[in-house]
């Protein structure tokens, strides 16, 4: 009598022991869910001596982005996920293609629930993308995706997007919150299991946070949200999550013909395309670790009922403080009018350094009083319309002044700031006096 056949493995998904491996799990038809009987104990929490285990010595690979890099603090760690959420039309796919492209290792595989082969061939031959070993899969089937996978033995996958993925075991239609859920667990999987590079792409939505369950911005390893207008070429990246390092810096690109480039210093595009005038401030903010400046614009007209507020690139509860304190400490009606602020270049401020800037630019828009177009404001507004200290001030001052800028307008507090360039002020009211004052002067000299 031969010896029974003891199991050597499991799936994952439903639990099945197996004899041999098998791609699919022919007990609930899962894909990639079929794993060594030890490896699936340590996988479902049993005890792993971590003294035994090889040091993991991957290193992130750059992403030939040094903005992008620098946000990832190096660039992207093989074996990892990250979920890239943004604005349709906000240059994602362009992104991910490029990451194809410059991949350290292939194959490289893209797979497309939402383009063409000829789409995206077309895409990759304007971006200068010519890599031998960069497939492209046009599914919405995740089984035949995953299948695609394995078979070419793809180092780097791009998923665009997870919400046209389906899988057939599954209730539900893709883009659905059990489907999406799954397919982004499937990915998960087998990214640890191959040391699989996976990006996967994911809308927003209204409010401008990544699309889906919340889950799974916990199945992921990092988040990254781009951000822009698409009217204009400028895009901020950031990341919401990352386990390989701080999430505090932001890196800024620029949308062209060939695709996403290095934008460092596109403070200086602020000035350029600037016109200026009433309503019109500078703000210098930080940006990660760095210092940038950034237009912000207010635009106030009279309104036949209640007054409308629009706030874009700001937060509209932050706003409406702001304009509290406008009408209380400096006198200004403001009930009866429609305001609109916004800043410039489809970029975001949520930092209260720029309360200072965005209130003075309130003041120019109703009273039509022209400030010193060079000038640059920083500072935090208390209720009181008192003019608080903000961290990273040196840099901040030091960022505007390279750029030309002056007077810039500071909190009062430490005497080292005050210079002919750096006027330190302690009230909103005094801030507005201030720039009422210089603007003249500045004027007559000019003619």
């Amino acid at each position: 009598m031969a010896a029974k056949k003891i199991p050597q493995f499991t799936c994952t998904a439903c639990g099945v022991d197996q004899l041999v491996w098998l791609g699919r799990c022919d007990a609930c038809d899962h894909w990639g869910t079929i794993e060594p009987r030890a490896r699936v104990a340590d996988q479902q929490g049993g005890p792993v001596l971590l003294a035994a285990l090889e040091e993991y010595d991957a290193k992130a690979q750059a992403t030939g982005l040094t903005e992008l890099d620098r946000v990832l603090g190096g660039g992207l760690m093989p074996g990892s996920v990250t979920l890239l959420a943004g604005e349709p039309g906000i240059g994602k796919s362009t992104l991910a293609l490029q990451l194809l492209g410059s991949a350290h290792e292939g194959p490289v595989m893209l797979v497309a629930g939402e383009e063409s082969a000829e789409q995206i061939a077309g895409r990759a031959l304007r971006l200068g993308i010519n890599r031998s070993d960069l497939y492209c899969v046009p599914t919405r089937s995740l089984e035949l995706a995953i299948e695609a996978v394995l078979h070419h033995g793809a180092k780097t996958v791009v998923v665009d997007s997870v919400q046209t993925l389906g899988i057939a075991s599954v209730p539900g239609s893709p883009g659905s919150v059990s489907q999406v859920r799954e397919v982004t667990e499937q990915f998960v999987a087998l990214a640890k299991r191959d040391r699989i590079t996976v990006i996967i792409l994911g809308h927003v939505t209204k409010d401008g946070s990544p699309g889906g369950p919340r889950t799974l911005e916990h199945l992921v390893d990092s988040v990254l949200l781009i951000e822009g207008d698409r009217v204009t070429p400028l895009r901020s990246v950031h990341a919401l999550k990352h386990r390989f390092g701080p999430t505090g810096e932001l890196g800024i690109l620029s949308l062209g013909a060939s695709g996403l480039v290095d934008s460092p210093d596109a403070g200086s595009l602020v000035l350029t395309d600037r016109i200026g005038g009433p309503g019109s401030i500078l703000v210098p903010t930080m940006l990660g670790a760095r210092a940038r400046v950034v237009e912000l614009q207010a635009l106030v007209s009279s309104s036949s009922s209640s007054g409308r507020r629009l706030a874009t690139g700001f937060d509209s509860g932050r706003l409406n403080q702001i304009l509290g304190i406008c009408e209380q400490r400096l006198g200004l009606n403001l009930g009866s009018k429609d305001l609109y602020c916004s800043v410039a270049g489809g970029l975001r401020v949520v930092e209260p350094a720029a309360d200072l800037g965005l209130a003075l630019a309130v003041l120019g828009a109703l009273t039509g009083a022209p400030s010193e177009p060079r000038s640059a404001v920083i500072g935090e507004l208390g209720l009181m319309g008192e003019v608080r200290q903000v961290d990273h001030l040196e840099a901040r001052i030091a960022e505007a002044l390279r750029l030309g800028l002056e007077p810039v307008i500071v909190p009062r507090g430490l005497a080292k700031h005050a210079s002919p360039a750096v006027h330190p002020v302690s009230s909103l009211s005094e801030a507005a006096q201030l720039l009422s004052t210089i603007s003249p002067d500045r004027q007559a000299q000019s003619a």
